[in-house]
């Protein structure tokens, strides 16, 4: 049983008081701290974050590395009632764009399709003689932050005053939740679909990958309060959505043209050697023997299947922790061995849950210097926390 089968329902918004979580393993790892970049008082990050969730209470009961054998808890999913039994919020329909009532939707250039692993991929125009591809560099968990995505890669050299791709050849990753818990989602979602188009045009690229809350946005969207068979109890994809920091903003302002982007985005990545995943789990592996199979397999379940089959989706990618403690090198191992690559490279979890370091004894917000190198060096986090006050990280590759 691998570390992630502990935790088998979504994760949840409310993990109670901010204390030190419970862990029984924490990985050995180090950060990866760049040189201080100007633009930052003090080299350090100190751009003030907001959440409008709640920050860390995201997590479920701060998801123990030990399971219930060893006296830890694993709480289901619920939606809170009130007084009455009934659900403590008043459900309104998902909005659903028609396409009867607007044009349609415009062209997004999402770049060429993905090359098969262990082949050269050169996005658009392909390198002359002697040129190497541009430089690599991924991002983190968004959720929503969009002045602080800005700033970081503004601050990387990639987008101008402007905010126009302004990297020529670069290549970037995004490693999926783009939105729920931060202010402005959908404008996060536009910023990289605009980015896709302008990277083409300079010879370089925007890609990315589909993260868990992607699949919760969409579900929510499509299904609404449609109930679902879950192992917490029957619930709906609506209900998750707002217990995960769903912003009803962000729904009201999903558009055609969105849903359409996002269902088309891979679950998974080979990029120099990089196996790029949203999340740090192994369930991978239940999708396919191959990144093709996997994505194929994402993007049929996401056209053709129902409610329950799109919720396990679901419940697979919110799994956690997979690589940290003694049994995370192996995990990592397997999706190499499987997929290709020499080094896994995911957002999903939080660092500062990695490491423990959730608060500081003082009170202050977690210090994330920079992406988080563990499991003997084999996996790379990128969920710098900037829902709880961390940081929002753009990082070049390899690290």
């Amino acid at each position: 049983m691998t570390p992630e089968d502990r935790f088998p329902g979504p994760e949840h918004p409310d993990s109670g008081p901010r204390h030190q979580p419970d862990l029984d393993v924490l990985p050995y790892g180090t950060y990866y701290e760049p040189e201080p970049a100007g633009g930052y008082s003090g080299g350090g990050y100190e751009a003030e974050t907001y959440s409008g969730y709640g920050g860390a209470r995201y997590l479920e009961q701060h998801w123990p590395a030990a399971g219930p054998e060893h006296g830890h808890t694993v709480h289901a999913l619920n939606v809170p009632t009130g007084h009455d039994g009934h659900s403590g919020y008043e459900p309104t329909l998902a909005d659903h764009p028609s396409p009867g009532q607007s044009d349609d939707p415009p062209t997004i250039e999402l770049g060429p399709p993905l090359a098969e692993p262990g082949l050269p991929y050169h996005p658009y125009p392909a390198p002359g003689p002697g040129e190497p591809p541009g430089p690599l560099y991924v991002v983190g968990d968004v959720h929503g932050y969009l002045d602080e995505l800005r700033a970081e890669l503004r601050h990387q050299g990639i987008i101008d005053a402007d905010g126009h791709w302004s990297a020529g050849r670069a290549r970037i990753w995004f490693l999926g939740d783009f939105t729920d818990r931060g202010p402005d989602g959908i404008g996060v979602i536009d910023l990289v679909m605009q980015l896709a188009a302008e990277a083409a045009a300079a010879g370089g690229y925007c890609r990315a990958l589909m993260g868990n809350h992607e699949l919760l946005f969409l579900g929510a969207a499509r299904y609404g309060d449609e109930p679902v068979q879950s192992t917490a109890g029957t619930a709906s994809f609506l209900a998750a959505w707002r217990l995960n920091g769903g912003q009803q903003n962000d729904l009201e302002r999903l558009e055609a043209h969105h849903i359409s982007w996002l269902s088309r985005l891979p679950a998974m990545a080979l990029e120099d050697g990089h196996l790029l995943l949203h999340s740090d789990t192994t369930a991978y592996l239940e999708y396919g023997e191959s990144i093709a199979e996997v994505n194929d397999a994402v993007h049929d379940l996401l056209a053709d299947e129902g409610v329950d089959e799109w919720w396990d989706c679901f419940r697979r990618f919110t799994k956690r922790f997979a690589f940290r403690g003694d049994a995370g090198p192996t995990a990592v191992r397997e999706l190499l061995d499987t997929y290709g690559g020499t080094r896994v490279v995911h957002g999903h979890s939080p660092i500062p849950y990695l490491t423990g370091a959730v608060h500081a004894d003082d009170g202050m917000p977690p210090h994330v210097p920079g992406p988080y190198v563990y499991a003997d060096d084999l996996a790379v986090a990128m969920d710098g926390g900037v829902t709880m006050e961390g940081r929002l990280l753009v990082a070049r590759l390899p690290v």
